[in-house]
């Protein structure tokens, strides 16, 4: 493999050698080729070799989910291609996008009002639907 660096994103990169990948037995359709060629990459990658901020950690094993051990090893299974090639380059390029959104910081939310126009205009709309649902009531006499 030689000593390669996946760029995740500007501060991040991950060295090639940290990512294990072994091929099994897809499962699946595919006939009697899927009981003969392991084509399925299966991807560990050990999220304590990288130095991740704490709130990126954070992130990450927010979206990773299940396919997080108990130890911080990501585990993912690549089978949508039938060769071992092409599993291989899905399975690391996954990783690399679950990194990458784990980098993102999300932008705070700042609470706004509701401008007194928008006000104006609710109660409007909400006046006018009650005079339309008075009017299907019964009439009286004294109206």
């Amino acid at each position: 493999m030689g000593d390669v660096m996946l760029r995740v994103s500007r501060d991040l990169t991950i060295d090639e050698n940290d990512i294990e990948i072994v091929f099994v037995r897809a499962s699946g359709p595919g006939g009697q080729n899927v009981n003969k060629v392991s084509t399925a990459a299966q991807l560990r990658f050990d999220t304590n070799k990288i130095a991740l901020p704490a709130d990126a950690a954070q992130r990450l094993a927010r979206l990773a989910g299940s396919r997080m051990t108990k130890d911080g090893v990501i585990v993912i299974h690549a089978f949508r291609f039938r060769t071992q090639e092409r599993n291989r380059a899905d399975a690391i390029e996954r990783l690399l996008e679950m990194l990458r959104e784990a980098m993102v910081r999300p932008t705070p939310r700042r609470p706004t009002k509701p401008t007194l126009g928008s006000k104006q205009r609710r109660l409007e709309g909400k006046k006018r639907r009650s005079d339309i649902k008075a009017g299907r009531g019964t009439r009286r006499f004294d109206d």
